[in-house]
């Protein structure tokens, strides 16, 4: 296996790369495996190394929750519990046990889901740890971090009579104090407090003869002074020596811990590298749903056929501009393994041969590459790469000279399980003689059997290309009218500099353009034009291709939308006519009883005038009642309820709000189902079957209404939330939110920042968190990231 040059990631700059996979580490055991990833090309390996991606992306797309938070690095403790008579102490043992918490979580995780994700199933051969050890270390170090008081016996015992003698002290020292304080011996506003471990009370530094006992400390004025009263002397030795005994206990317990840890400690280096390992697959799979990026199929045969292939930095820019890239179609095999782009400059030649070399290489390093996920790509012994300004002081060798080197590496090395990169070929040299030797090289690359992607603006760079099997022309698109780069890569034909064009358009003098057309030769700017003019009639002709394509996908609109009308109406048509019979039918008899009452009221008035009159106008008003309506109703289209007994794995709408969900589990009256991500619980009652076709168009319409998307909700979720320099008031709706779109995403662990201050902030934020019904706990942050500045809040999720 070669690279070449040695700097080759810094020059595709796949060291962001490496930079951006850190970011998605929770901890220093995955970086470590970001900084060892490296070019392989064994098939074996590099399948295991995507397979294990690809399961972790489904993971994160499925939304189950998977442990995120204490991938601490413990190898240092571990060193220094390895040495016999040494023990760790309480804040470190808390370390190991978060640690352990969350190994056996993540283990927990995959041994459920065996055959769902079997790659990290075949991971768990690194962990040979049982629970008892993280147990003992639970009996031992509480969830602050401290040792427990019934951890032994004796330490119980010591630490009840600590207790016993604080109070003691307490009560005789308050005595005292009032006492103090009632004769005016004392400050104002002054209190019992802590001077050098022991408990004492301030004393006006005039009267401190007044009270009998030994003097600790002053004040900054020396107006004050700490004193011990001599009565309290006796409790205050007491109490040291049982802080002593308490340390010596402690020392004991620890130690002990220690002797039941060292053992274990090569088992639990493997599960470290476990932790490690899983942090860094999660990385990867993380970055892979950032770049919509998949594993493609991996052909032992050389055959690269790309289907929508981006460069994920490029990508990233473009997306921070507003802008979309334009993805890259490529198709190289066996008769066609060197791709000679050529082109105007700033037309994405170089783009277009870094996007390559790029996702070939994050495809060697392990990585799910940007791509559509039915191309294919092949693997390489050999990745050499020459662009850039390679010029080199140190060994007086020009840019050109420097580029001979790399020629005389890559035609000496090259075999046909080698893929080349070379940038603006054969450049930096009178154009005659450079050509004809980058001409030599390209012939000599051919011959040695390499892949690659190579850029020119040499003519006879092209004419070779077209001549020879095994090379092929490529031509980055331009639109000729307005003379702008398209960025898309067309493989067959060589690209047109467009250089006469451009200095045309641009303003040059006609003079001028004629004087270098009778000097590039007819022949040649005949070949341009050639080349030019085909441009311009493809161009042309995709147009009308697209426009077609255009009117047939609306015509097959138009279609489906009338088959669905004509569908409808024969399907209630016998209904609307029974439906206007039975109206009709009543209309008709109403008609009738109205003219029999008018007739008999006739004749009952003999046919005077002004009573006929009346009967008249109420049959008028009886024709305007009975006059068909101008406007139709329409008709709303419902949805098809199949009906029957619902099932798991059914598909159902929820009655009252119309929201569609798949079942997961019946239980008698009640069914869990997951509408979109979410799982919930609802009553079998409010649920009624729907078929397949309607559950795809419910989810679209569904999608629409909440306009709630959790993938990009996930992506952008961050379990850490800073409320310093926040509000009262503004802190309730940040606090709501946050903890709202963690429980909805799955997220178990999260991590609210207040400060510590006057403790306003975090009463109120610890207060609003205690009222929610879905958080589980609240707790400080470790003393040494935050302590009581900072809530840790785990949710029932």
């Amino acid at each position: 296996m070669m690279i070449y040059p040695k700097n080759l990631e810094e020059k595709i700059n796949f060291t962001k790369i490496r930079e951006l996979l850190k970011e998605e580490c929770a901890g220093p055991l995955g970086i470590e495996f970001v900084d060892k990833m490296s070019f392989t090309k064994d098939p074996k390996l590099l399948t295991r190394l995507l397979e294990q991606t690809a399961e972790f992306k489904q993971i994160l797309e499925s939304g189950d929750f998977f442990p995120a938070s204490n991938f601490t690095n413990i190898h240092p403790f571990l060193d220094k519990a390895k040495i016999e008579g040494t023990f760790l102490y309480e804040e470190e043992f808390h370390e190991l046990k978060l640690s352990l918490q969350t190994l056996f979580s993540c283990v927990s995780f995959i041994l459920d889901r065996s055959e769902q994700y079997p790659q990290l199933f075949e991971l768990l051969g690194l962990v040979h740890m049982n629970s008892d050890l993280l147990k003992a270390i639970e009996r031992v170090i509480d969830e602050k971090g401290k040792i427990r008081s019934n951890a032994s016996k004796e330490l119980s015992m010591i630490r009840s009579q600590i207790l016993y003698e604080e109070n003691r002290l307490r009560k005789v020292l308050e005595r005292i104090f009032r006492d103090a304080r009632s004769k005016g011996l004392t400050p104002e506003d002054s209190s019992i407090t802590i001077r050098g471990g022991r408990m004492v009370i301030p004393v006006l530094a005039e009267y401190k003869r007044k009270i009998s006992g030994f003097i600790h400390d002053e004040s900054a004025t020396g107006q004050t002074v700490y004193l011990e009263p001599a009565e309290v002397l006796d409790i205050n030795n007491e109490l040291k020596d049982l802080e002593y005994m308490e340390r010596r206990e402690i020392q004991k317990i620890l130690t002990k811990l220690t002797d039941q840890l060292r053992p274990t400690i090569p088992d639990l280096r493997k599960g470290l590298t476990f932790l490690g390992l899983i942090d860094f697959i999660r990385a990867k799979a993380k970055f892979a749903v950032k770049t919509g990026s998949c594993k493609p199929t991996i052909e032992k045969a050389k055959i690269l056929d790309w289907f929508n292939a981006r460069h994920p930095l490029l990508e990233f820019a473009l997306k921070q501009q507003g802008k979309k890239i334009v993805p890259l179609r490529l198709e190289l095999d066996h008769n066609r393994r060197l791709l000679v782009i050529s082109g105007p400059n700033a037309g994405g030649k170089s783009v277009t041969l870094k996007t390559v070399a790029m996702v070939q290489y994050m495809l060697q390093c392990g990585l799910l590459v940007p791509m559509d996920e039915h191309s294919t790509m092949c693997i390489f012994d050999n990745f050499f790469i020459d662009i850039g300004d390679e010029q080199n002081i140190e060994n007086d060798l020009s840019t050109y000279s420097s580029h001979l080197m790399s020629m005389k590496y890559f035609t000496q090395m090259a075999t046909k399980k080698t893929i080349v990169f070379i940038d603006e070929f054969g450049t930096g040299t009178e154009p005659i003689f450079g050509g004809a030797i980058a001409e030599g090289i390209l012939l000599a690359l051919n011959k040695s059997g390499a892949y690659g992607v190579i850029t020119t603006h040499y003519g006879n760079l092209k004419e070779v290309a077209s001549k020879n099997q095994g090379l092929v022309n490529g031509a980055m698109r331009y639109d000729v009218d307005k003379l702008e780069p398209l960025y898309q890569l067309e493989i067959g034909k060589p690209g047109s500099s467009f250089a006469l064009e451009i200095a045309s358009k641009i303003g040059i003098s006609k003079d001028i353009i004629a004087y270098a057309k009778e000097h590039i030769g007819e022949t040649r700017v005949k070949y341009d034009r050639m080349l030019t003019k085909l441009e311009n009639e493809k161009t042309k002709l995709e147009q009308l291709v697209h426009d077609n394509q255009k009117r047939e996908r609306l015509l097959e609109q138009r279609m489906k939308e009338y088959n669905q009308l004509k569908e409808t109406i024969d399907t209630n048509k016998k209904q609307y006519i029974q439906q206007a019979k039975a109206e009709a039918k009543a209309l008709l008899d109403q008609v009738n009883q109205k003219i029999e009452q008018s007739i008999r009221t006739i004749k009952e008035t003999q046919a005077e005038k002004e009573a006929v009159k009346t009967i008249r106008k109420e049959l008028e008003v009886l024709k305007q009642e009975v006059k068909p309506v101008a406007e139709v109703p329409v008709v709303e289209k419902q949805i098809k309820v199949i009906g029957g007994e619902i099932a798991v794995g059914d598909f159902v709408r929820l009655k009252d709000n119309g929201a569609v969900a798949e079942v997961l589990a019946l239980k008698k009256k009640e069914v869990d189902i997951l509408i979109g991500e979410l799982k919930s619980t609802v009553k079998i009652n409010r649920l009624e079957r729907i078929s397949n076709a309607e559950m795809k168009k419910e989810k679209k319409s569904f999608a629409k209404r909440t306009g709630f998307d959790t993938n990009t909700k996930m992506m952008e979720f961050s379990p850490n939330l800073d409320l310093r320099g926040k509000r009262g008031e503004e802190v309730l709706p940040l606090v709501q939110n946050f903890v709202d779109d963690g429980y909805m995403l799955g997220v178990k662990d999260l991590r609210i920042v207040h400060g510590k201050g006057d403790g306003i902030l975090r009463e109120i934020t610890r207060n609003l968190l205690r009222t929610m019904p879905y958080v589980g706990r609240l707790e400080d942050e470790h003393a040494d990231r935050g302590g009581a500045g900072v809530t840790l809040v785990t949710l029932k999720v």
